[in-house]
């Protein structure tokens, strides 16, 4: 019988678990970066996670922060920058091109987060296009994307206005004929609903961060909070789940600490995927697969599949 399901290959079914590579494979290549990405499909991942900003001159990018990270980013001399100041969208794509980001400044801190990524020269920030190329491969022409709007409430002028940054995205994802193995993800849900507005029918992921402290960043969940687009948790009952399935997502990702087994359930009795990020750890990754998520967003691929494996189970 056909499956009628066009997510089905996102969602967790006997034996399997998927596993998304997040920024490719942070944790053992540069991020975001078409080695990564390449690495990831060849080690037999079917979903990768990438971000998105826009250039000055519209071209779709990948790469997760509004302004090149100088504990990642080396100019065209080979020079580390001094700060973080060269603002993605301030930049023609050439221009961006000029940077080099294949390694980490081992005496940051973000550097000794991630001491096993291999250190590269001559890697640069990819276009949307140019992964949206790879997954087209005749090999890879079952692989989803993660796809991840990059957006700032705080910061609006970080980003083109969000018609037009939702569109840019679109268009390349329409040329490239790969729309049909795409779901969409923010933090940012007033970039879901114009995704909605635009494209009903693109799937839609809301990432959230609501209960356990995160090193990094600040909760995007509660009331009145501008990353919820006006969005009233009290006119829901207050369960997550439910906001989200109301709203028409049909996938929720959540940070790992935050779920539990009934909020778990929740979701799938509302339909919803689960995707958990950003789950490193064996002892968190075991977690993880004995609540029953439907997907685990990892730096550590292979520690992912080791510990399915180990499990009995696949991630294919």
């Amino acid at each position: 019988m056909r499956n009628l399901d066009p997510l089905s290959p996102l969602r967790r079914a006997p034996g399997v678990i998927r596993i998304h590579g997040h920024r490719a494979a942070r944790g053992m290549l540069p991020e975001n970066t078409m080695i990564g990405f390449r690495h990831t499909l060849d080690i037999g991942l079917k979903v990768v996670e990438l971000d998105v900003l826009v250039t000055a001159d519209g071209v779709p990018v990948v790469t997760h922060y509004p302004r090149l990270m100088a504990a990642a980013t080396r100019d065209k001399n080979g020079k580390w920058l001094s700060d973080d100041s060269p603002l993605i969208y301030a930049m023609s794509f050439d221009t961006l091109q000029e940077f080099d980001v294949g390694g980490l400044r081992a005496s940051t801190a973000y550097g000794k987060r991630y001491p096993d990524q291999a250190f590269l020269t001559g890697v640069r920030v990819p276009s949307l296009a140019q992964v949206a190329a790879l997954i087209k491969e005749p090999d890879f022409n079952d692989v989803w994307l993660n796809l991840e709007i990059k957006s700032t409430p705080e910061a609006p002028e970080n980003t083109p206005p969000l018609p037009d940054l939702v569109s840019s995205v679109l268009q390349v994802l329409i040329d490239q004929e790969i729309i049909d193995r795409v779901f969409i993800q923010s933090f940012d849900w007033r970039v879901l609903s114009e995704l909605q507005r635009q494209m009903a029918a693109m799937p839609r992921s809301y990432l959230t961060y609501d209960q356990c402290e995160y090193p990094t960043m600040a909760v995007n969940i509660y009331e009145g909070s501008a990353w919820m687009g006006g969005v009233d948790l009290a006119a829901h009952g207050g369960g997550l789940p439910q906001v989200i399935a109301s709203l028409g997502g049909q996938i929720w990702s959540p940070y790992f600490k935050d779920i539990t087994s009934a909020r778990l359930a929740q979701a799938h009795e509302a339909g919803l995927i689960v995707n958990a990020w950003t789950v490193n750890e064996p002892n968190d990754i075991y977690q993880m697969i004995d609540l029953g998520v439907d997907g685990i967003i990892t730096d550590y691929p292979a520690r992912v599949q080791r510990c399915l494996m180990a499990c009995g189970l696949s991630w294919i």
